[in-house]
């Protein structure tokens, strides 16, 4: 029978870059005692306040169908919010709302790429951005991103790949799996090889709220001279400790939204107005929990760092935001997949293969810095006892 051709280009660039993942979670419910660092969820639960809020929606009857383009209210507080932190002036036509960031990002890509397309992304990438380029028919074309330049995207770099296929640059800032942060400098650099090129720029900025002490976020969004092609994803999911609800949005060009809105009514026909509305209050008043995970994420990660660069041969690159550390296992002389592997079945710790961000990070691994105090410090023990084993 038939398999259509999406199916086919997206072969292998779902789960299967979960594996080592799920293989933890088989071990952890038939008993074993399992850390998981694999996954980035966040390490509290969604303010009351916001499932209150839901829960009153929808006894007040906001149950029913929505506006494609999100409901006014949250396009509203989302265009306030974006014209306080750009300096711009933004409007709710520039706002479009969707079940989470990777829905956005699905129907952005699909606005500026197709087959015949190339889309440049930086490697390593986060793991689901093969998948939405290869949905649109276009090809991911691969940036490095060094090590030595903090793994930040380099104009020359970008610049020595872009081809006439080219169509749209994709970003990660802060940056998922490195915790690096583009520089206003890289941003300018970047847009102006958009502009000299005519190309979008698809800026996914989840992790925006979480940024370290000494570190500052930039967004291409602010610059004006990018204003007619600039799209950036986001959503409340890591912000508000609130990835179950699935409530994101786009922000972009109104002329962009109009032609995109056909698309995205044809895949959802609007969103819960529940959710709308408890997003809509999540914008207005902040997040109450985003500050503590912020404090404890960085407290982790420089602990990561200094313990395991004490105690063994492996390295850690400390990142300027996030929830995530890059630690590079290069000494074991294991790839990032067998290692990974080789750590859960030895030492009960469950890590991502770098491999599943990029080629790039084949002598990497990512760890979550989400889990209380007491078991991240028993992970770093397994780990440096289990790296000094080999």
């Amino acid at each position: 029978m038939l398999k259509t051709a999406i199916t086919q280009r997206l072969a292998g660039s779902g789960g299967a870059k979960w594996e080592v993942h799920f293989k933890g979670r088989e071990l952890a419910e038939t008993g074993h005692d399992v850390i998981e660092l694999s996954i980035g969820e966040p390490d509290v639960g969604p303010p009351e306040a916001l499932i209150q809020a839901a829960a009153d929606a929808m006894w007040q009857g906001r149950t029913k169908y929505a506006a494609g383009e999100g409901e006014t209210g949250l396009r509203e507080a989302l265009a306030m919010r974006y014209t306080r932190s750009t300096g711009r002036s933004i409007s709710p036509d520039h706002i479009l709302c969707f079940p989470g960031t990777q829905t956005a990002l699905y129907v952005v890509m699909m606005g500026v790429a197709e087959a015949g397309c190339e889309v440049l992304v930086g490697d390593p990438m986060y793991a689901t951005y093969e998948g939405v380029i290869r949905a649109s028919g276009a090809e991911l074309a691969p940036v490095p991103l060094r090590p030595e330049n903090n793994f930040r995207l380099n104009a020359a770099d970008l610049a020595a790949n872009i081809t006439d296929k080219t169509s749209a640059i994709l970003l990660t800032t802060p940056h998922n799996p490195s915790g690096s942060i583009l520089t206003p400098d890289d941003i300018k650099a970047i847009g102006e090889l958009a502009i000299e090129h005519d190309l979008w720029i698809v800026s996914d900025e989840v992790y925006e709220d979480f940024v370290f002490d000494g570190a500052s976020f930039s967004s291409p969004l602010s610059v004006p001279e990018l204003a007619d092609r600039v799209i950036v994803v986001s959503s409340i999911s890591k912000s508000h400790a609130a990835p179950g609800f699935r409530s994101g949005w786009s922000v972009g060009p109104v002329d962009f939204n109009n032609a995109l809105l056909s698309l995205s009514e044809t895949m959802l026909f609007g969103n819960q107005p529940f959710i709308a509305d408890m997003t809509e209050k999540a914008i207005r008043e902040g997040s109450s929990v985003v500050e503590g995970m912020r404090t404890r994420f960085e407290a982790r990660a420089a602990r990561l760092q200094t313990y395991l660069s004490k105690h063994s041969a492996l390295t850690v690159h400390k990142p300027e935001a996030g929830m995530f550390a890059l630690i590079n296992i290069s000494t074991t002389g294991m790839n990032a997949h067998d290692y990974a592997l080789h750590l859960l079945e030895h030492a009960g710790v469950v890590v991502m293969p770098g491999s599943s961000f990029g080629d790039s990070l084949n002598g990497w691994v990512r760890v979550a810095l989400t889990v209380d105090d007491e078991r991240f410090d028993e992970a770093c023990r397994r780990m440096v006892e289990h790296a000094n084993s080999l």
